[in-house]
């Protein structure tokens, strides 16, 4: 069996509201990615796992009965972006000795996310 390695990283993107969104991304479980909302409001995900969100149980593990909520993350997130803000974040991964088995982007701009993986850039349907 391969093991998929794979690694996930994010433009800069200025939210309007650092603690709100700090208490957001508290919320939900990243895998072992790690995410930073300095004081200036910066925001920035970055690490070596897939880009998928969990909400979070109370012990602070992933609810992974819940599923998967990437997409209702993104939504909530691009709430508090600043204007003329854009968040693009990139994972790409594979397994040893092969091509890309993974690859995918989400891009927050303007109050909408944008998805895309080998294909097109496509809008996340609510």
């Amino acid at each position: 069996m391969a093991t998929l390695q794979a690694a996930t990283t994010s433009t800069d993107a200025i939210v309007s509201d650092p603690q709100a969104v700090r208490e957001l991304c508290e919320n939900y479980c990243f895998g072992t990615l790690d995410w930073e909302v300095t004081e200036d409001g910066e925001l920035t995900i970055w690490g070596y796992d897939d880009f998928e969100v969990y909400e979070a149980r109370e012990n602070g593990l992933p609810d992974y009965e819940g599923g998967i909520v990437t997409h209702a993350f993104l939504r909530e997130l691009a709430n508090h972006l600043e204007a003329d803000e854009e968040l693009d974040i990139q994972t790409v991964g594979f397994t040893k000795c092969r091509f890309p088995v993974l690859a995918k982007r989400y891009v927050v701009r303007d109050g909408e996310v944008l998805h895309a993986d080998l294909s097109s850039l496509d809008p996340i349907d609510e």
